[in-house]
């Protein structure tokens, strides 16, 4: 897996990525709740691919204990920066292909633009498999990933069609979000207002959030 450098073009402080982060919240927070989940407490949550812990932190936000999140990342030195985030939080350095926990021991895993970075369909069928595992029966995985990404070559986008083959007998819940990041870079600050008709519109819209629940 392979991932651009981050810059201050990725940072929180970016208004246009505070404006996609923001929407992302915003429809995270209205699919949970159609699929009745209003409550996080007593609930273990397990981020693939955690990175500094910023979509965690997020979560720590909707009311999960901090003692239960847990993230795995195969970039050591970015979990030092998300135990420093999340200092109650389990982190592990290890690769997704093989989650060390045990099966069905999370309420809900989460997986933010991994998928998308992973350009092998073997090593992509293997860690959705094991996310499956350690999901809890009746458990939620929320998956956040592009469906197209033209202007990084190491990456590839994925559809419905294929979630649904990765994920099978599963629910599905999906929703076309996120204004092209470029586009919205361009767009924000100045024009907020045509940004979010542009993404109410979905045309331009590159990512898919999804609810998975899996089988009882």
């Amino acid at each position: 897996m392979k991932r651009q450098p981050h810059s201050d073009l990725y940072s929180p402080l970016n208004e246009a990525n505070l404006f996609m982060r923001q929407r992302r919240q915003q429809m995270e927070v209205r699919l949970l709740h159609q699929h009745g989940i209003s409550n996080f407490e007593l609930c273990q949550v397990l981020e693939v691919g955690c990175g500094t812990g910023s979509i965690l932190a997020d979560y720590l936000g909707y009311g999960v204990s901090g003692d239960a999140l847990h993230g795995i990342d195969i970039r050591g030195e970015l979990l030092i920066k998300a135990k420093h985030r999340i200092p109650h939080g389990h982190f592990i350095c290890a690769a997704a292909q093989s989650i060390p926990y045990p099966t069905q021991y999370f309420d809900f895993v989460l997986q933010y633009t991994v998928f998308s970075s992973i350009t092998d369909a073997v090593v992509r069928t293997k860690v959705a498999q094991e996310m499956l595992r350690v999901l809890k029966p009746n458990g939620v995985i929320v998956w956040y990933d592009f469906w197209v990404n033209p202007l990084n070559p190491d990456t590839e986008g994925i559809r419905p069609a294929e979630i649904r083959h990765l994920f099978p007998s599963c629910q599905y819940k999906f929703r076309r979000i996120t204004l092209a990041p470029p586009l919205c870079r361009k767009l924000i600050p100045p024009c907020w207002g045509l940004a979010t008709l542009l993404e109410y519109l979905k045309i331009l819209n590159t990512h898919y959030l999804v609810i998975i629940t899996a089988p009882r």
